[in-house]
């Protein structure tokens, strides 16, 4: 591509004894009619016989930089949005002509990164920054993430310890049975559950997990009498979780274990197994998970598919509860809840 360049206009930013800084813009005309415009600085040694009408390429030049047409068009953006702001000591700022950009968001991010955090809540609150609205639907977009991301984790053949990271920090799925998951985890020193959670009444309760892949299958490979019943893996993982119950028990009075517990009161624990799939199911199925699980009366069984659609059921409620009402002119066009 054939291209000529001719120096448009020049601007002297600097002219000292033995030195001149030159500003120069150059217009770059193309063949297929495209103009770019490049920007050149530089500081230049003045010779001792100085002509004022002198080329700055005629002088020898201590520094040049040439901007290309793209890299001059970010200098002018760098300088438009920072110079004011940063003049005046503000390191970052939202510019409200363009709120949802990157620069926001790192913004943003430095806002909400603030060390205090109590503080920031509590002026966040008092202030009002943050509508009731929007806060509901971060956190249902939170929510919405996560079962996203449970679903992939359901594509693979993962081991117990992902699992046991995704439902430390997601354990709303369980529903409101509880209000906390527990830093202690160990019961004695030979038990170690998955989770000791604290229920919304006060009280200890345990959380078993088992990979929903793997060889483990929910239902026995045959029937018997015409009945499907829980397979060996679902039989000792239910044998597992009546331990526990049984050794939370024991320690209830002990004085260590409430400590380790944050005190959480310990009095007929209840359990939930999460073990196993169950999207494939038949309605005989169904129906024998039914009748299994109400054979027990501290202990429920969940399938992954289980606590997934429990999951889809809490979403689905709280979009249809935050719903606007027809006269809300106040909450924002495109927020559906």
């Amino acid at each position: 591509m054939n291209k000529r360049t001719i120096p448009h206009l020049v601007k002297v930013l600097r002219n000292k004894a033995t030195v001149i800084t030159r500003a120069v813009f150059w217009r770059i005309h193309h063949d297929s009619g495209k103009e770019d415009v490049h920007l050149k600085v530089g500081r230049y040694k003045k010779p001792k016989a100085w002509n004022e009408g002198e080329e700055p390429e005629s002088l020898s030049p201590k520094s040049e930089l040439t901007l290309d047409d793209e890299e001059f068009r970010n200098l002018i953006e760098f300088v438009q949005e920072n110079y004011e702001p940063f003049k005046s000591g503000t390191k970052a700022f939202i510019p409200l002509d363009r709120p949802l950009d990157s620069h926001t968001a790192n913004a943003v991010k430095g806002l909400f990164n603030h060390p205090e955090k109590l503080d920031l809540v509590e002026f966040i609150a008092r202030h009002d920054i943050i509508p009731e609205h929007l806060m509901l639907a971060l956190h249902l977009k939170k929510r919405m993430q996560a079962i996203a991301e449970f679903e992939a984790m359901l594509l693979h053949n993962l081991v117990e310890q992902p699992w046991q990271k995704w439902f430390q920090k997601n354990g709303w799925v369980l529903g409101t049975d509880f209000v906390r998951v527990l830093d202690e985890r160990s019961i004695d020193t030979k038990h170690i559950s998955d989770f000791l959670m604290e229920a919304y009444d006060g009280f200890l309760d345990i959380v078993e997990i088992k990979r929903p892949e793997g060889k483990l299958s929910f239902w026995a490979a045959t029937q018997d009498h015409g009945n499907y019943f829980p397979s060996s893996d679902l039989t000792k993982a239910i044998t597992q979780a009546s331990r526990y119950l049984y050794e939370v028990e024991r320690e209830a009075n002990s004085v260590k274990f409430l400590e380790r517990v944050d005190h959480v009161k310990t009095i007929k624990p209840r359990c939930i197994l999460i073990f196993g799939r169950s999207h494939d199911w038949n309605s005989e199925q169904r129906e024998s998970y039914r009748i299994l699980n109400s054979g027990f009366h501290n202990l429920t069984i969940l399938t992954y598919d289980h606590v997934l659609e429990r999951a889809r059921s809490l979403i689905r409620h709280n979009e249809k509860s935050q719903q606007p009402d027809s006269g809300d002119s106040e909450r924002p066009a495109g927020v559906p809840f």
